[in-house]
């Protein structure tokens, strides 16, 4: 089973759209992953994050929507 958890965006760094990388914060949890497939990500935007890759970018509302529901799974991300 694969699970994507999404996480807001607190810096980033880089110029080249196939190397940047961005510290995201999960829960007040920083990990840096790759910003590789969403070259059009601003720092405080939302994004789904699998395996250290962001994958899409999604607004607030649905990303608190998807925390809320692993909440209540008891799921700590």
């Amino acid at each position: 089973m694969c699970l994507a958890i999404p996480g807001k965006v607190v810096s980033i760094q880089g110029d080249d759209p196939l190397m940047r990388v961005g510290k995201v914060s999960f829960g007040g949890v920083i990990k840096e992953v790759s910003l590789a497939y969403v070259p059009d990500v601003e720092i405080g935007q939302y994004v789904v994050v699998h395996v250290g890759f962001a994958l899409s970018i999604v607004d607030e509302e649905e990303a608190q929507e998807t925390l809320s529901y692993l909440e209540q799974l008891e799921i700590t991300v």
